[in-house]
């Protein structure tokens, strides 16, 4: 079984659902500390012009040391509808925005509390609509009885141990904190997956990588995209 784990991001760019359709199991990783300006609640568009922008998700406050799992929306504020206004200027030149926009749709249409919870939803609904299998579970709902973690590469590899998965694949984002001979010796075969970001016509002066999964599908059909998927090199 080839495992992937990593923690919950919105609406995340190409080379985390380039993870997600090259692996059997998914592990959404909840139980850390969150860290602030990451990706769990926030993702890049274009902006009107050139560059690009932020959508976001507001939080509630919390101390320092509140884990992902119980990060908590603060939905006094009217977020779905600024992002959806944030989206609006896409009408104009890209030629997926309808679907795109009622995939956001049905997915805003329901009330969230957890950002793990809006994480997931958006994850899911975005492999339903690129037609890829999305086998997951949460980690804090798993009640895994895993070793104590030590270093930061032990928690992958003590859940692929409880796991009894064959295979870890991971985003080279902190390969450096890996030990591959601590897999090897737990004959795991551990590797990272580097997607290969070719430019698409996003209609602008230069082109953008890297940006939200949203920006992707605006512009380009599933059935490309899952070509881009495929370009990736293992390291």
């Amino acid at each position: 079984m080839k495992l992937g784990i990593m923690q919950p991001y919105f609406f995340p760019y190409l080379g985390y659902f380039s993870l997600i359709k090259h692996t059997d199991k998914w592990i959404v990783f909840d139980s850390v500390q969150y860290i602030r300006h990451g990706w769990i609640e926030r993702n890049r568009i274009l902006k009107p012009q050139e560059g690009w922008q932020y959508i976001s998700v507001p939080l509630k406050k919390h101390t320092r040391e509140t884990l992902i799992k119980d990060i908590r929306i603060n939905n006094d504020e009217d977020w779905t509808n600024k992002i959806i206004r944030q989206l609006e200027h896409y009408k104009k030149k890209a030629p997926y925005y309808k679907n795109v926009m009622t995939l956001l749709d049905k997915i805003f249409q329901k009330k969230y509390d957890s950002i793990v919870n809006l994480d997931v939803t958006c994850l899911a609904e975005v492999c339903i609509y690129l037609q890829i299998n999305f086998n997951y579970s949460i980690y804090s709902e798993l009640n895994l009885q895993i070793e104590q973690a030590n270093k930061p590469d032990e928690w992958a590899l003590n859940i692929c141990k409880a796991l009894k998965a064959s295979e870890y694949i991971n985003l080279p984002g902190g390969i450096q904190f890996f030990n591959r001979d601590k897999f090897i010796d737990q004959k795991i075969n551990i590797s990272f997956q580097n997607i290969i970001l070719n430019p698409y016509n996003q209609y602008k002066t230069s082109f953008i990588p890297g940006l939200s999964i949203i920006d992707v599908m605006m512009f380009n059909e599933p059935e490309k995209i899952n070509r881009m998927l495929n370009r990736y090199v293992l390291i």
